[in-house]
């Protein structure tokens, strides 16, 4: 099973402001940066529940008819018409051991709280950020603090002409389910 991040932040590295507001993010997402491709290749979301929460709020549902798993122990909001939306809880091992099981190939995984406790226990592959140029000064970070160094190894850094810089590194000494 392998687990990858796609995520945009701010140069300062933060994913939302304080209050969870995207507002500092490109509009649409900004120009084509890899999404789509990346998107194509996963099988499956994994998403805290307030991730879920701020995505709902979205004018339409952005992930079509891919099974997302949301990471609750409380009841979720109710699902938008034609997502594909179950309610997981457990350690992230379980969670994509659970996901290997039901054949899911390759996971998305969103979410500040949610990269953080997969990256500490060492189930993400790959890490694509997306640095957005502007300096928002606190927020949610995308990196919490961590009982150990993570090594990555440096795959690709791409610019686009809006001024978004892309980094894809490889998480080394990675274990997989």
């Amino acid at each position: 099973m392998i687990a990858s991040v796609f995520i945009g932040t701010s140069v300062d590295g933060f994913i939302a402001r304080a209050d969870g507001a995207l507002d500092f993010l490109p509009p649409g997402g900004g120009e084509e940066h890899g999404y789509e491709a990346f998107m194509a290749s996963v099988d499956a979301l994994v998403i805290g529940r307030k991730t879920y929460e701020t995505v709902l709020a979205f004018d339409s549902w952005p992930y079509g008819d891919k099974p997302v798993f949301v990471l609750s122990t409380r009841p979720l909001a109710p699902t938008p018409a034609g997502a594909v939306v179950e309610r997981m809880s457990g350690p992230p091992a379980g969670v994509l051991s659970h996901l290997a099981a039901r054949a899911f190939r390759h996971a998305y995984v969103d979410g500040g709280i949610t990269i953080q406790g997969f990256l500490q226990a060492g189930l993400i592959q790959r890490l694509i950020i997306t640095r957005v140029p502007v300096l928002i000064g606190t927020g949610i970070p995308l990196f919490g603090a961590t009982p150990r160094d993570i090594a990555l190894r440096h795959i690709a850094t791409r610019h686009y002409p809006s001024g978004l810089v892309q980094s894809e590194h490889e998480v080394n000494g990675r274990e997989t389910c």
